[in-house]
Formats: C-alpha cells, structure tokens, sequence
C-alpha cells in the first residue's frame, strides 16, 4: 500500500499541502474517471485526509480538475496571476537565486507569490534534473545556473504580460 505523501496544488490564490492527492491522481487514471467527474471524485478521496474549508468546496474542486487534465495532457486554463516556483535544498544558491528574482521583480513593478519548492520528490515530479530551478508560469526558464538580472527581469515582463 502507497503512503500518502504531501503535495502541493494551487487552490485558488493559495498554494497548499494535501496529504494523498498523489495517491488519487494516480488511482483515477488508473480507474480512467472523466474529466466531468474527477472534481466529486477527487474531493471525496482528499477531504478524508485533509481539511477542506467551508465554503472553499469549488475552488477546490477547481484545482484538483485543473490538475487531472495537466496529468492527461489537456489545456488548462491558467489564472492571470503569475506562477513562479524556485526549486533546490534550501541552500545559498538557491536563496541567491530568490533573492535574484524578487529583485528582478521590485525592478519591474511585478508582484507574484514565490513557491520554494525543497521536497525532492515534488523536485523531481516537475521534471527538474538540475537545481536551483526556476520555473515562471509553469516553463521552466533555466536550471543549474544562475540567469544574469537582465534574463530574469525580461522573463517576468514576458510572463506579466500574457
């Protein structure tokens, strides 16, 4: 039997930790649920194990829709905020690379929330090889290196402006 890990999912302008929603993705497709029907399912199997606020129902069932149809390869229509994500241990270089953004993104007049991601498994779950990784709006710009100023400013004003 799987145990259940945590994993994060953007629901609604929040990105939360759910405890078995690897477990139900990976059981949905394997039991091929529809697309119409993975909101109810989903929120059944997570609701067990997580809380759920009230009133937060269909922004949940939302994201774990949103999620199932990435995992199938259908189009997801994204929010207009901005999704950037840095990936590594925790180390320096990674919170140089933070550092490099948020300073990037004062220079622009962006604002975005900035997911650390450190858990290798969820690392490895975005397909990143090599850290620290950035990730704008779920293309990953680079790993393994550090962009110079002017790349990461250009990248967030790209990003802003779709």
């Amino acid at each position: 039997m799987d145990t259940p890990t945590q994993r994060m999912l953007k629901v609604g302008k929040a990105t939360i930790g759910l405890i078995g929603l690897d477990i139900a993705l990976n059981k949905a497709l394997a039991e091929e649920i529809s697309v119409e029907d993975i909101a109810e399912y989903l929120y059944k199997e997570i609701r067990s194990q997580n809380y759920i606020p009230p009133g937060m129902t269909e922004t949940y069932k939302n994201a774990f829709t949103r999620e199932y149809k990435s995992l199938l390869g259908l189009e997801v229509e994204e929010d207009d905020d901005l999704i950037i994500r840095i990936f590594g241990t925790g180390c320096v270089t990674c919170n140089g690379l933070r550092d490099a953004v948020i300073d990037a993104m004062m220079k622009a007049g962006i604002a975005a929330d900035i997911d650390m991601i450190h858990e290798p498994d969820e690392i490895g779950r975005h397909g990143i090889t090599a850290t620290p990784a950035l990730m704008i709006n779920g293309e990953v710009k680079i790993a393994g290196i550090h962009p110079t100023p002017v790349q990461l400013e250009a990248w967030l004003q790209e990003a802003a402006k779709k």
